[in-house]
C-alpha cells in the first residue's frame, strides 16, 4: 500500500515519453496511431473508456501496450487504485477489462439453477449435522443429554409451533434468553420459517429492551423466568404487543413470574416433528438481528443474511483451528453477536455445545475437567475468573484447551498465566456489524523464540483479516486513500466482505455513513504494519487531545497493566481549564496491592511514558462493565467531568 504513490510518479513520467515506433518506418508523430492499435485489436478491448485515465487521458497501461510491451496491470495501478477505486475491475494479461454480459465463451448455456446453486445458509449444514452424527451428543445441560437428531427434531417443533402462532418470513422473533438449550433451538428453528432472531442482551434494564421490541417490531417473545422482572417492565412500556412464551429450565429452576400463557415445552410440543422447514429463497434474506450498545443514544438495529451466517461457520472453524466433534463450553453469551456465530459453527461441526448458565469459576472448571472441553470464547475477564480461581474452585485438566477472546490484548503476564494454566489463547477483533470477529491474530511459529517484549508486542496486534472477509484496511477516512504500513501512521480501520451486515434496520441514514466509499467504518483508529497486520491504537472518540497533542487510551492502559497491581484499567479524557483533556485512569487493583497509591502509579506512567501522556488523575474502584466483561467507558466518562484536577 505505501508504494502507491512512487507508482503513480512512474505512470505520469511514462506518459510523457513518446512511444518507440512499433514497426519500421513508422512515424512518431502520428501520436493517435495508440488509439488505432487499440482498435485494431480484438473487440473485447476497443472501447477506449477501458483504458481512459483522469481527464480522458490513456492510462499508462494502454500506452505500454501501443508500444508492444506485456506486463502485469498491477505494475501500472498500484494495490490501492486496484482495490479501491476500480473494485469492480480484474488484471486480465496486463489489461484491466471490467465484467459486462455477453462477454466470452462461458457468458450463455452455463445459467444458475437449482442443480448448481442454492442458498449459503448455516441451516442446511446443521441438518447435514443431525443426519450424519444423529446419535452424538449435541448439547450438554446441567445433567441433560441430547444428541444432534433431538437436536434437530426439536429445533423443527420450534419451528412448526411458530408458524402455527403466525410467525412468517420477515417478522421478528426476540429471546430473552440465557445460555440454554431453548437459545440453541431459536438459532435454527426461528430461521427454519423464514423469520428473523433477535437475541436480547440480558443485562439491559427495561427502558432499552422497551425500545428494542419495538424497533425490531416483535411478534413473539421467549423468555426465561429468571428475567421476569425486567421484562414484565419493558412489555408495559413498550408499544409492541409480542405474544410471550415462558421459558422454565428444568436444570436450573428459578421462582420468576410467568408472563405469558404457555411454557416453552408445551408451546413447542405442539409442533410437527417433520416439519418441512424453509429454505431462504435467496441468502441474502435476514437470519437475525442483533444491537449494538448503545452507549451514545438508541442502540442501533445491526441486520445479519443467510449467507454471512453459513459463511462464519467455516471461517470460525479455521481461525479458532478446530476440527471434527469440538466440544464448546458456552462463557459467551448467545445474545452477544449470536454468540460470535459459534451456534452455527459448532453444530455445522458435529461438536458439543456446553451450556453454561452463569459464567462461575468453579463451573467451568467443572466443565473442562469432566466434558474435556476443547474451545471456548470470552472477553479477558473470564480469564482473569479463571486465573483468580480459588484452590477449591480450580480443577486439574491434561489437555490443551483453546481460549478465543476479544476487546482489549491480554497483557502478557495475563497470557503467561493462560499458558500455565493449560490455555492456548488466540486474540481476535470484530464489532456487532461484522458478525463478531473479523480479524485474528494469527500467530507465527517464527515468533515463539523472540524476547518477552517482542512476543508482548506481537501479542498487541489484532491481527490480520478473519477467513470469509474479503478485504481489511487502515485508510484516512477522508480520502479513503490506505495510509503507509509503517506501523505508525494512524488511520481508520475498515472492512469490506460477506461478513459485513446488510446494514442498520430502519436507519438508512447511518447505514449509508457506515459504507461511505464501499467500506464499513469501524470508527476505530489504528496502524498497518509492514508485514499486514493491523493495531489498533483508538476509538475515534477515545483519543484523548491534550494541550493539541494526541495521546491514546490504549497506549496508557497498555502501560498501566504491566504493573502488577493492575487487574483492570480504563483511561478517558477528563476535562482540563488548561490543557483541554488529561487522561485519566480508572484502575481494579488485584488483591494484594491494597497498599499501592495513586502516585505510585502516575510515577511508574510518567517513567514509561512521554509525561503529558501520563494521567494526572486515578481513581481506584470496580469498573463498570456489560455482560461480556468489556469496560463501559461511557460511565466513567461521566464520572470523569465530575472530577476536579489533583495536579
Amino acid at each position: 500500500m505505501a508504494t502507491r504513490k512512487p507508482g503513480r510518479a512512474k505512470t505520469a513520467s511514462r506518459r510523457k515519453k513518446p512511444a518507440p515506433a512499433r514497426k519500421p518506418g513508422r512515424k512518431r508523430a502520428k501520436r493517435p496511431a495508440v488509439k488505432v492499435a487499440r482498435k485494431a485489436r480484438a473487440k473485447p478491448a476497443a472501447k477506449p473508456a477501458r483504458k481512459a485515465g483522469p481527464a480522458g487521458k490513456p492510462t499508462a497501461e494502454a500506452a505500454a501496450s501501443a508500444r508492444g510491451i506485456k506486463r502485469p496491470a498491477q505494475r501500472s495501478l498500484g494495490p490501492a487504485q486496484r482495490r479501491h477505486l476500480q473494485p469492480q475491475a480484474r488484471p486480465v494479461l496486463g489489461r484491466v477489462i471490467k465484467r459486462g454480459p455477453g462477454r466470452g465463451p462461458y457468458a450463455s448455456g452455463l445459467e444458475r439453477n437449482a442443480a448448481n446453486h442454492q442458498p449459503l445458509t448455516p441451516v442446511t449444514l446443521f441438518e447435514r449435522t443431525a443426519r450424519t452424527h444423529p446419535d452424538h451428543v449435541a448439547i450438554v445441560h446441567g445433567n441433560t443429554r441430547a444428541s444432534y437428531a433431538e437436536f434437530y427434531r426439536r429445533s423443527k417443533m420450534l419451528a412448526s409451533a411458530l408458524v402455527n402462532a403466525g410467525i412468517g418470513k420477515g417478522e421478528t422473533v426476540a429471546a430473552m434468553l440465557a445460555n440454554t438449550p431453548a437459545m440453541l433451538e431459536a438459532h435454527f428453528g426461528v430461521p427454519m420459517t423464514g423469520a428473523v432472531l433477535n437475541a436480547l442482551n440480558t443485562r439491559l434494564d427495561a427502558a432499552a429492551i422497551a425500545f428494542i421490541l419495538d424497533h425490531g417490531e416483535a411478534k413473539l417473545l421467549i423468555t426465561d423466568r429468571e428475567f421476569s422482572p425486567t421484562i414484565k417492565k419493558a412489555l408495559k412500556l413498550c408499544k409492541a404487543k409480542p405474544f410471550v412464551v415462558d421459558y422454565d429450565d428444568p436444570e436450573f429452576p428459578n421462582l420468576g413470574e410467568f408472563l405469558g400463557t404457555i411454557e416453552y415445552e408445551d408451546f413447542i410440543a405442539g409442533g410437527d416433528p417433520d416439519f418441512a422447514w424453509r429454505m431462504p429463497a435467496d441468502e441474502w434474506e435476514a437470519i437475525s438481528l442483533n444491537y449494538t450498545s448503545g452507549t451514545t443514544g438508541n442502540p442501533k438495529g445491526v441486520v445479519y443474511h443467510h449467507r454471512g451466517a453459513g459463511l462464519m461457520c467455516f471461517a470460525n472453524a479455521l481461525a479458532a483451528d478446530m476440527g471434527r466433534h469440538p466440544i464448546y463450553l458456552w462463557t459467551l453469551p448467545m445474545f452477544h453477536c449470536n454468540g460470535w456465530c459459534f451456534p452455527w459453527t459448532i453444530s455445522a461441526l458435529a461438536g458439543t455445545h456446553v451450556c453454561l448458565r452463569w459464567v462461575r469459576a468453579r463451573a467451568m472448571y467443572d466443565a473442562i475437567a469432566d466434558h474435556h472441553v476443547t474451545h471456548l470464547c470470552g472477553a479477558p475477564i473470564v480469564m482473569a475468573t479463571l486465573l483468580n480461581a480459588t484452590p477449591e474452585e480450580k480443577r486439574a485438566f491434561s489437555h490443551k484447551v483453546e481460549f478465543i477472546t476479544a476487546a482489549a490484548p491480554p497483557p502478557e503476564s495475563v497470557l503467561a498465566g493462560m499458558v500455565e494454566a493449560g490455555f492456548n489463547v488466540t486474540h481476535v477483533y470484530g464489532l456487532t456489524e461484522t458478525y463478531g470477529p473479523a480479524v485474528v491474530n494469527e500467530w507465527k511459529s517464527a515468533w515463539d523464540g523472540l524476547s518477552r517484549d517482542a512476543r508482548a508486542s506481537r501479542k498487541a496486534r489484532q491481527g490480520v483479516r478473519y477467513p470469509g472477509l474479503e478485504d481489511l484496511a487502515v485508510m484516512d477516512p477522508e480520502t479513503m486513500e490506505p495510509v503507509p504500513a509503517d506501523g505508525t501512521t494512524m488511520g481508520e480501520v475498515m472492512f469490506r466482505g460477506n461478513i459485513v451486515m446488510k446494514g442498520y434496520l430502519k436507519n438508512p441514514k447511518a447505514t449509508e455513513d457506515a459504507f461511505a466509499g464501499g467500506w464499513f467504518h469501524s470508527g476505530d483508529l489504528g496502524v498497518m504494519h509492514p508485514d499486514g497486520y493491523i493495531q489498533l491504537k483508538d476509538r475515534s472518540k477515545d483519543i484523548i487531545i491534550s494541550g493539541g497533542e494526541n495521546i491514546s487510551s490504549i497506549e496508557v492502559e497498555d502501560t498501566l497493566f504491566k504493573h502488577p497491581a493492575v487487574m483492570f484499567v480504563a483511561v478517558v479524557a477528563r476535562p482540563d481549564e488548561k490543557w483541554g483533556e488529561t487522561p485519566c485512569a480508572f484502575v481494579e487493583k488485584r488483591p494484594g496491592f491494597e497498599k499501592v497509591s495513586e502516585k505510585d502509579l502516575i510515577a511508574y506512567c510518567r517513567d514509561k511514558l512521554a509525561h503529558f501522556k501520563a494521567p494526572r488523575t486515578i481513581v481506584f474502584c470496580e469498573l463498570p462493565k456489560t455482560s461480556t466483561g468489556k469496560i463501559q467507558k461511557f460511565k466513567l466518562r461521566d464520572r470523569a467531568r465530575e472530577l476536579v484536577s489533583r495536579f
